[in-house]
């Protein structure tokens, strides 16, 4: 399968929140960023191509694999920016209607990256009408389907994938909906028989049906099955900020806040990351969790003046644990689930709702349990909770 195509499905697995918002240093000498060195192979390689295609704007192979390999670099750091610089080496294309294919397909990529879901579904509507066969417009179409919540659409999706990917990618994308559609334990056991009979092609696939498995272990209370699949996911070169936050959070899950501190030291750059770093340090009593909680509150006030809502469940989740706040939290968890219905959408909704007695949250938790037939058994436990109160 091309890496192009699977590139765009790892990236679209990935919420836009785990991108960060601008840091405002409190002081001038503070150390903001180290840039990268300049003899940084994957610099050196983005700087070749940008010289090219400066030099011709308007050649579309080149483009696209500039875009591609500024899309994949913002997977692997969480860096937004590269998102625009992917952006802006499709420029000549961008505000087309009916750009051609390759842009359509990007341009999804990246507008579902900041929750521009309408948006990017007419361009990978579009893309497939044109091409049939084009793989990696079907799985970023089921892909935005399933974080949107339409499991039927994103099943469907999956489903075009057959005869066209490699079987464990068609039977990864089934796994991911169906695991959160009332099927866990069949698209748990269906993965894992997949993944033995199809070993994975390339590093990405691997670390991405290893991030699959321990989600779905997670969520069913297998525990020992869940560690494994995250510590053979964490073996990968360079793990991205959505492995290190689901990885980060399963720790905090189990009262390992001191593994999270020392997970997420260095990586604090990305607000998603911030976010668990804080609660690790909370958790632990460090001196620093102060000074870190300031942080990121200056980065949510900056995304808010912004008016950037892409980060709307890690807030709610700051404005629930870190600063006490249910009654602001709620609003912030009702707001993003308008948009995204991942499964962490619906707990941070779901501990919302508990914690602040908002009995419209409280609705839509059950509302979704009830259609989605998702099994989570943490979030079961908060709604038991709530069927209580």
């Amino acid at each position: 399968m091309p890496r192009a195509s699977i590139l765009a499905l790892l990236l679209g697995l990935i919420p836009g929140s785990v991108f960060a918002a601008p840091h405002i240093p409190v002081d001038g000498n503070q150390v903001v960023e180290r840039l990268p060195s300049r003899a940084d192979p994957v610099q050196r390689e983005l700087r070749r191509l940008r010289t090219e295609l400066a030099a011709s704007p308007n050649d579309l192979r080149l483009a696209g694999a500039l875009a591609q390999r500024y899309i994949e670099q913002a997977r692997i750091e969480g860096d937004p920016r590269y998102l625009g610089y992917a952006q802006a080496a499709l420029a000549p294309w961008w505000t087309q209607p009916a750009p051609p294919d390759p842009v359509l397909v990007l341009r999804a990529t990246l507008r579902q990256s900041t929750h521009q879901f309408p948006a990017a579904l007419t361009d990978l509507d579009l893309a497939v009408k044109r091409d049939s066969n084009n793989v990696q417009a079907w799985i970023t179409r089921a892909t935005v389907q399933l974080v949107t919540g339409n499991l039927a659409a994103a099943r469907a999706s999956c489903m075009r994938l057959y005869s066209r990917a490699p079987a464990l990618v068609v039977q990864t994308c089934l796994s991911g909906v169906g695991s959160v559609g009332g099927q866990a334990a069949a698209s748990y056991r269906q993965l894992v028989e997949a993944r033995a009979s199809h070993p994975p092609a390339t590093a990405d696939v691997a670390v991405w049906v290893d991030t699959q498995l321990a989600e779905m272990a997670a969520r069913s209370g297998d525990d020992a099955r869940a560690e494994a699949h995250f510590r053979q996911a964490m073996k990968a070169d360079e793990p991205d900020s959505y492995l290190l936050g689901a990885y980060a959070d399963f720790l905090l899950d189990h009262d390992r806040a001191p593994e999270v501190v020392r997970l997420l030291k260095d990586k604090t750059r990305v607000d998603a990351l911030l976010l668990r770093y804080a609660l690790a340090l909370q958790a632990t009593g460090a001196p620093e969790a102060k000074e870190a909680t300031d942080a990121l509150r200056a980065r949510f006030d900056a995304a808010m003046l912004r008016r950037d809502t892409v980060h709307q469940r890690e807030q709610a989740r700051f404005e629930l644990a870190l600063r006490r706040d249910p009654a602001a939290a709620v609003r912030l968890a009702k707001a993003n689930w308008q948009v995204q219905k991942e499964p962490a959408d619906l707990r941070i909704l779901a501990d919302c709702a508990l914690a602040s007695g908002d009995a419209e949250a409280a609705r839509l938790v059950r509302d979704w349990l009830r259609s989605s037939r998702i099994e989570d058994r943490r979030v079961a436990a908060t709604a038991a909770r709530l069927k209580a109160a």
